[in-house]
């Protein structure tokens, strides 16, 4: 039986309205949101992602992949916030994140609050993305299992009111398995499940000697990226922790579905240095970058027909 999101904070009960400031979206009476479940309510899966064009690039292509009509030319539907932009495209929102944990779990909440005033039933939310590898090749898409923090611990850290706060940090293990499931022998690359290490920093948080500043050599660069793969770890990227946390505290079901567009274990930068050391082309990357969309469109089918 399908259930409506109830978030796990009794504040909200006690507001009479509530305006999502960043999404630009008004709820004037949150005991009648009649309006907002007319244009929201039928959603049923919220994909996320780092960029607006990628994310326009996902709704068409989402569109054309569940036969959605009037999809070619997606609407910005929160331009006038000018921080991020949401598509969508029958029951599947396509929202914009930015990059990292801070600016992703902004929308975030924002848009849980968006589909619990809209009565949306058992909603997904899935965040799709590039990061990189260890251990695996270029292309590989990885749905995580456990996201890990730069610690390398299986949990999420957080200041509320001057404290320390660390909440577990998984996903849901049957959409999981349902997401790398859809992969296929003939796709060319492998969808595997593993862990994520999630990281504030591109730079010196995810061991990369490349950046503005460095205090640390190569080897022990790699002896951190090796005791990442003892723990089951297969990518890193900026936003996992943060969102398995908040949605597990949320209640409601999520995934993380990356393409990894560099191999760790071999280098630092993603389209190569002067010495072609990584040699993969801007082409290629936006190749990679679409990886992820097959995937979750043949999720999308398979759940949206039943």
């Amino acid at each position: 039986m399908a259930n409506s999101v109830e978030l796990a904070n009794p504040n909200l009960a006690d507001m009479s309205s509530d305006f999502l400031y960043h999404l630009a979206i008004n709820v004037p009476n949150t005991k009648d949101t009649s309006e907002l479940q007319k244009q929201f309510g039928d959603v049923r899966v919220i994909c996320v992602g780092g960029t607006a064009s990628r994310m326009r690039e996902l709704a068409i292509y989402l569109g054309k992949t569940l036969n959605i009509p009037n999809s070619a030319e997606p609407v910005d539907l929160c331009k006038q916030g000018n921080r991020y932009a949401v598509f969508k495209v029958g029951p599947v929102l396509c929202a914009s994140h930015g990059v990292g944990s801070s600016t992703f779990s902004v929308v975030l909440h924002e848009l849980l609050k968006l589909v619990k005033y809209a009565k949306c039933q058992d909603p997904i939310f899935i965040r799709i993305g590039t990061c990189g590898g260890v251990g695996v090749p270029p292309g590989t898409v990885v749905v995580t299992k456990d996201a890990y923090n730069g610690l390398l611990n299986n949990e999420h850290e957080i200041f509320i009111l001057g404290e320390r706060v660390v909440r577990p940090a998984h996903f849901h293990k049957d959409v999981m398995l349902a997401i790398v499931a859809c992969g296929q022998q003939s796709d060319g690359f492998d969808t595997i499940n593993a862990n994520t290490m999630s990281t504030d920093c591109f730079y010196e948080g995810q061991g990369r000697i490349d950046g503005a500043v460095c205090h640390y050599n190569n080897e022990q660069k790699m002896q951190f990226l090796q005791r990442a793969h003892a723990k089951g770890i297969r990518n890193i990227e900026m936003e996992a922790t943060m969102m398995a946390s908040l949605t597990l505290q949320a209640k409601v079901k999520a995934a993380d579905i990356c393409v990894t567009i560099v191999n760790r274990l071999n280098g630092d930068q993603v389209c190569g240095d002067s010495e072609g050391k990584v040699p993969l082309s801007l082409e290629q990357k936006k190749n990679f970058e679409h990886r992820p969309f097959l995937i979750v469109g043949r999720y999308l089918q398979k759940l949206l027909s039943n």
